[in-house]
């Protein structure tokens, strides 16, 4: 579709899903979900003040379209990340980075999907000079959907590891589809920004340019995981890798290392992604966004500490039993002194320790069996609901 009689010569456009949120001269997207059905507003929508609405059984497909069409006559770079562990962080701490010295728009929050992607690419304005967009996966062809609605010129995977077992059938349907963003990338010529200490993306990068048949030259910035630095306030080791590729993009973009560390330095996590927090009664690590075998174990491993408040693993399917018991088998080996497990998927398990159907059911026994002088994990899903459970430790 030809977008140009809405966004020709304009610096910027509103668009809201939300029909309470219309305002004078903005788009309104009408989707239908499971209780609601957001054609019921176009018509009140268009009296508030809209000027254009999109709706019906596309609507989804006219909005990235249309986000298409906006990233296109913006024309400026674009930087993707996606990867099973870290991405969000690395985004952040790539904006903090990249913004010391650009006006960057990025990803605010997790809208790293279907709709999320678009929305973010049609919050860019003509005075943004850079944009880091977050790409979320579940199931195969998800990360070359989102590519091309937002064509990246750079491209970063932060790794890849076991997560959304049940959406990608195998580890191996996880790398296949991260690779999206390297496909993409190398027949675009793409810049890829790699860990070069990561086999696994070597591995996808050169299936990536062999695929295409390009050459190798070129195509790829490299990069090494370092040593966690001192000063920052992110909590666990494995975030080091994340700093790195922050790093390594900055200094491609022309920040130096020093700049760079001083930005990463200055960021202070505040979405439950290894944010530190001391309370009256308890010091805390809180790693509750995201949940999958791998991020677990590397929470497991970094935590320094004595109690463990861990939610289960979803979307494992087959998977599940096999990976809830790593779990539990890792926590015997470390001879964890306290643990509390949330969620059913433990009672498979092993585990010799207490296990909760809810956060409400640990919620209740805390009350009366509180935690103090205790250095607390706690690591679970955004579905888990761990923060719940704050106000009692």
């Amino acid at each position: 579709m030809n977008w140009d009689f809405l966004i020709k010569d304009k610096d910027a456009i509103t668009v809201t899903t939300d029909s309470r949120k219309i305002t004078p001269g903005c788009v309104f997207v009408a989707f239908k979900g499971e209780h609601f059905d957001g054609n019921d507003y176009i018509e009140q929508a268009k009296r508030d003040g809209a000027i254009y609405c999109i709706g019906g059984d596309n609507a989804l497909a006219e909005l990235q379209d249309l986000a298409r069409a906006w990233r296109r006559q913006w024309n400026k770079t674009i930087i993707g990340i996606t990867g099973t562990n870290g991405k969000t962080t690395t985004k952040e701490l790539t904006a903090a980075v990249l913004k010391t010295k650009y006006n960057v728009h990025y990803t605010q929050g997790n809208l790293n999907n279907s709709i999320g992607v678009p929305l973010t690419l049609l919050q860019l304005t003509s005075a943004h000079e850079l944009a880091i967009v977050e790409m979320g996966a579940s199931h195969p062809g998800d990360i070359q959907e989102l590519v091309n609605v937002a064509e990246p010129n750079y491209g970063l995977i932060t790794n890849v590891g076991r997560a959304h077992l049940q959406g990608f059938g195998s580890f191996e349907g996880v790398q296949q589809t991260k690779r999206e963003l390297y496909d993409y990338l190398v027949a675009h010529n793409g810049t890829i920004f790699r860990n070069a200490d990561n086999p696994y993306l070597t591995q996808m990068y050169e299936t990536a340019v062999a695929n295409h048949q390009s050459p190798i030259t070129n195509l790829s910035s490299l990069y090494h995981t370092i040593s966690m630095p001192s000063g920052t306030h992110l909590v666990g080791d494995y975030n080091a890798e994340n700093i790195a590729a922050a790093i390594a993009v900055g200094q491609h973009f022309g920040i130096s290392e020093a700049d760079a560390l001083a930005a990463i330095r200055a960021y202070v996590p505040s979405n439950h992604r290894s944010q530190a927090c001391q309370t009256e009664h308890n010091e805390l690590v809180i790693d509750a966004y995201n949940a999958n075998p791998t991020s677990m174990q590397a929470a497991i491993n970094a935590f320094k500490g004595d109690t463990f408040i861990l939610g289960s693993m979803r979307e494992l399917g087959e998977y599940e039993h096999f990976e809830h018991q790593n779990i539990a088998n890792m926590l015997l080996e470390r001879k964890a002194e306290e643990v509390y497990l949330i969620g059913d998927e433990w009672k498979q398990t092993t585990a010799p320790y207490p296990i909760y159907h809810s956060v409400e059911d640990l919620y209740a026994y805390l009350q009366t069996h509180p935690l103090t002088h205790r250095h607390i994990l706690i690591k679970g899903s955004n579905s888990n609901h761990l923060d719940r459970i704050l106000p009692v430790l």
